[in-house]
Parts: structure tokens; sequence; C-alpha cells
């Protein structure tokens, strides 16, 4: 004992950074410790998070506030110290500083926050936590069709936010267009069709259409950005086998699916009515007429 005392005492600077390391480690486990506290007396959820959150950012406030008056008060070549422990640290934890860069950047810019929708790094699907190195989302898409979940829970380095686009499907703006095809038959009355499209769709989507208006023209004032058609739109194209509706739209981007399937249900249902007047197009061959066959038996006797 006394011959490790006599060597810290030779070795004042490995004494300073041994008892930099145990404060170091005592404040994360302080923090560690409110947080648990927190989240296991709060029942409000968003108090919940948002309480956590701040005891973390809290947290690296201090240790960086300690870090720097410990070892200005304590080293003498304090300029030369610093600049070799950034420099070791930035080569070995650069993914890491830059995941507390972008956790950081994340909250301030306000890039994306818990229960939006985005895109990053391929992955789509809901912001369901955002901590000081990682973004959770709950997965969308991969092996189930339009925007269900697939029940994988991802974490995403936060160090993604500067290296690519992020699509943001909520802020600002919770609307999506969407779009689908419907093929029709020449020989239908094409006014007719054009007529129940356009009805049907500004039935289902009024509340939509209503909402959209109102948060676009805040988009347009907030952004250098031109005006959009926000109401259903057909367009139509003719093709060597049908006439072909595109019908393009706005809906909540939580609601494209099931949209989708109310559109394209009560559509069909409006042609069946008209009593054979609109008829849906496929791509199915259609045998107009048998060609007769001849067969003489008596000449395949002989």
């Amino acid at each position: 004992m006394e011959t490790i005392k006599q060597w810290l005492y030779e070795n004042p600077t490995f004494y300073s950074v041994i008892k930099y390391l145990l404060i170091v480690a005592l404040i994360l486990l302080g923090i560690q410790f409110i947080r648990k506290f927190l989240k296991h007396n709060i029942e409000n959820t968003v108090v919940r998070y948002k309480s956590q959150k701040g005891i973390e950012i809290i947290g690296y406030v201090v240790l960086i506030m300690l870090s720097f008056f410990y070892f200005s008060g304590s080293i003498k070549d304090f300029t030369l110290a610093i600049g070799l422990f950034t420099a070791g640290i930035a080569f070995t934890l650069q993914e890491l500083i830059l995941s507390i860069a972008g956790s950081v950047y994340i909250f301030v810019v306000k890039v994306y926050k818990p229960g939006d929708r985005i895109e990053i790094n391929g992955i789509k699907g809901d912001v369901i936590d955002v901590d000081s190195i990682y973004t959770t989302m709950m997965e969308i898409g991969q092996w189930v069709t339009s925007d269900n979940y697939s029940g994988r829970i991802v974490k995403l380095s936060n160090a993604f936010v500067f290296k690519g686009p992020i699509y943001n499907y909520s802020q600002d703006f919770p609307f999506i267009w969407d779009e689908f095809n419907l093929p029709i038959r020449y020989e239908s009355d094409v006014d007719l069709a054009k007529t129940i499209v356009i009805k049907i769709a500004s039935e289902i989507l009024s509340e939509y259409t209503a909402n959209s208006k109102a948060q676009w023209s805040e988009i347009v004032n907030k952004y250098y950005i031109e005006d959009a058609q926000l109401d259903p739109t057909l367009a139509i194209k003719l093709t060597d086998n049908w006439i072909e509706f595109n019908l393009r739209y706005i809906v909540d981007y939580k609601k494209r699916r099931i949209t989708k399937h109310s559109l394209n249900d009560r559509i069909r249902k409006a042609f069946e009515a008209t009593n054979g007047k609109v008829i849906l197009a496929s791509s199915t061959l259609e045998l107009i007429k048998i060609p007769e066959l001849k067969i003489d038996l008596k000449q395949t006797n002989t």
C-alpha cells in the first residue's frame, strides 16, 4: 500500500487522471439512477420522457464543465494534454462523437421528434425514442406492403443525420400525395365514369382536403415553395388496350392504405351499379370466336 501511495505521489498526472475517471463514473451512475427514478415515479408519458432527456443533457453539460476546470487546474501543460487527448478521442470514438453531435443537432434544429414518421438511411418507420446516441424506430414496410409495421424495432446511430437525406412525413405538413390508376374499357361511358370517380373522391377525402389547405398555406408562408393543387384531380390517358384514369389526391400520412382501400371499394361498387355503362378493363385474353374445323373422316381412313 505504501509503495502504491509513493508511486502515485511521484506520478501526479496519472493520479489526476484516475481521480477524474472515478468522478466521471460517479456522475454517469448518478444520471442513470435519476433517470430510473423518474421513469418509475412519473406517470405522464410526455413529462417522463422530457424529464429523462433533460437530466441526460444536464449530466453531459456538467461533465464538460468539470473536465475543463479539472484539467485546467491540475495539469501544467494543459494545451498539449487536451490536444493529445482530443485527437485520440476523435480518432478512436469518431462514430460516438458524431452520434452525440447528431443528437444535439436533432434537438436544436428539430429535424424530427418522437412520434414523427421518417425515412433515413433507407429505413422507414415511426420514431419512438431519441437518446444521446441512437434514434429508435418502429419499422414500416420491408416484407409487408404499404405503410404497415413490420414488428421490428430499429436502432439507428444519430450520426446518420450528417450522412444523407432525412425524409419526414409528418413535420409541418402531415399529409402526402397518393395516386392509383383505373383501367376503363373504351366502350364505357367515360363522362359518367369521370363523374363517379370525382364525386366519390371528393366525399371520402373532404376532411383531408380541408385540413391540408389550412396547413399548406402556413408551409407556403414559411418556405420558398409554390402553391399546389390539394383537391382530388383526375387525369386521363389513352392506351392500346383501355382508357387509363389516374386519380391523385392528398391524404393523412398514417391513413394512406385504408383510404386507398375505401376509394377502390366505393368506385368498384359504383361502376357495378351502372349496369354495364362503365366497365373496368383488364389484360386478360378475350376469345371472341372459335374457328370452325372441318375433318374429312373418309379421307383419313383411306
